[in-house]
């Protein structure tokens, strides 16, 4: 007997304190580009999805300028690191450690990102 395969299709979640908090489904994030994502809290988290599936999210706002715009750069890579260029300054920042790569002394914040299947089964 074979069992049904699960076709719950997999969403994005960030780790907010203790919990983890459902942005989206995985299908939404085109690879390559981002999409902003409004926090509990009323902060904004930038998600990305690179080409070979990984998943990152960092603060979307863009501490040069003030707006919220960070998921609205272009990614790219550095020296084998994933980053976002900001699309007003166009300052990157790594999308592991939020280190800004034009300037060291300039953080954002990064998120734990996690693919997730729901295996709970609603009847």
């Amino acid at each position: 007997m074979t069992r049904p395969r699960n076709t719950q299709p997999l969403t994005v979640q960030l780790l907010l304190g203790a919990d983890w908090l459902t942005i989206c489904g995985l299908s939404a994030l085109t690879p390559g580009r981002g999409v902003a994502a409004l926090l509990p809290d009323g902060r904004q988290a930038a998600v990305f999805r690179d080409r070979t599936g990984r998943t990152y999210a960092i603060d979307n706002r863009d501490p040069f300028s003030g707006a919220a715009v960070l998921s609205r750069g272009l990614t790219g890579s550095h020296q084998g690191r994933p980053f976002v260029a900001s699309p007003l300054l166009k300052q990157r920042f790594d999308l592991e450690s939020g280190r800004c790569l034009d300037d060291e002394t300039v953080t954002v914040t990064t998120y734990e990102v996690r693919t997730h299947r729901d295996s709970e089964h609603t009847k």
